[in-house]
């Protein structure tokens, strides 16, 4: 645990200098106990308590398992930022293995739970950066009252992402966005819709003008009693960056997508905006990728830690434990036994020489 005991002491203690539990111990103990299924404050002191044996291998624990009144507490004051750096330092070096071509997901969530009564949904949300490969959160923010945006800036601007592909929705997909990316030397693949109306009428037009012997890629899926057809192609959008004032636009992609199940048939075609020109095929896989951000973060954060039903609502609680929800994900993951990760997580709280196994391994990482 000493790699995660280093790691935290860069965060800034805002408790008084009287302060009774240390505060790199006390994130120790709620890291594990998000990771084993505690879903509160009180969940996290009454598994330290449960644990205490445990934890005394490799904390020193001078005052016992702070009480779940100390665990709210740090958990509003603490800088949220500070907290997920200090877990990017821990997870560095699996970050590193970051090949060229990789495709960095960007994406919001709402934490819905964490909304007070009369607000919206979307009040409090958290953006990541999520590299798809790896299965692995590389930053994340806050965005409260619709932030996204700023967020995703935000976090852009702490990535090293020349020769990586960043891939986003359609709210993204603006001037800011692209320059931000373009300034840390990585391409772009945004969805297009109508907020860009200009853009997507042109982007349209050209594929209005391709020959019949354009190059596509076609992709076929058939399961969950379900046929999905999907076919890709990609144009040149040459002399329409200098137009739309939109830095090192070079293409435009298109997925037309047909599902059939049940007996019935719909179809949809969704648009990108491209920083390089890519094969159709390698176009087709880089917004494949994306979907990583939904279904092995989002879903997962819903499924297996309950993050929709998560009430925590008070100052910079909600985004701080979101944080530890994610890195927790991240720890689960670096473990290659065969199992689900709803069994591994499982199995995390009742095995305790798994649960060391886990941590360990992340450390030999």
């Amino acid at each position: 645990m000493d790699i995660f005991l280093t790691a935290f002491d860069d965060i800034p203690d805002p408790r008084a200098d009287n302060a009774r539990h240390d505060l790199g111990e006390l994130l120790v103990i709620a890291l594990v106990a998000v990771l084993c299924g505690a879903t509160s404050c009180a969940g996290m002191a009454m598994f330290g308590r449960a644990k205490e044996c445990l934890f005394r291998d490799f904390l020193k624990l001078k005052h016992a398992i702070p009480s779940h009144d100390t665990f709210s507490t740090v958990f509003r004051m603490i800088d949220p930022k500070a907290l997920d750096a200090a877990f990017g330092q821990v997870l560095a070096e699996v970050a590193a293995l970051l090949r060229e071509g990789d495709v960095i997901a960007i994406d919001g969530k709402a934490l819905r739970g964490a909304r007070g009564k009369g607000e919206s949904a979307r009040t409090r949300m958290m953006v990541s950066a999520y590299a798809a490969r790896l299965r692995l959160t590389l930053a994340s923010r806050a965005a409260d009252n619709g932030a996204e945006l700023d967020a995703a800036l935000e976090v852009l601007g702490l990535l090293a992402l020349k020769g990586k592909v960043v891939t986003a929705d359609a709210l993204h997909c603006n001037r800011r966005t692209v320059a931000a990316i373009n300034a840390r030397g990585g391409d772009w693949c945004l969805a297009l819709r109508a907020n860009q109306d200009s853009l997507l009428s042109d982007a349209r037009a050209c594929f209005g003008a391709v020959k019949e012997t354009h190059p596509v890629a076609r992709q076929e899926e058939a399961g969950h009693g379900r046929q999905e057809t999907r076919t890709a192609m990609v144009v040149s959008a040459k002399g329409l960056a200098e137009h739309h004032e939109f830095p090192w636009l070079k293409g435009f992609g298109r997925i037309e997508a047909s599902r059939e199940a049940d007996g019935r048939t719909t179809s949809e075609t969704r648009f990108f905006a491209l920083s390089w020109l890519p094969t159709p095929a390698v176009f087709m896989a880089r917004v494949r990728a994306h979907w990583a951000i939904e279904n092995a973060l989002h879903w997962q954060l819903d499924v297996s830690f309950r993050e929709d039903a998560a009430r925590n609502r008070k100052d910079n609680g909600p985004a701080n434990i979101a944080v530890l929800r994610r890195r927790a994900l991240d720890v689960a993951r670096s473990d290659t036994s065969k199992a689900s990760l709803s069994m591994k997580l499982q199995r995390a709280g009742w095995d305790d020489a798994f649960l060391r196994s886990i941590l360990n391994g992340l450390a030999a990482a």
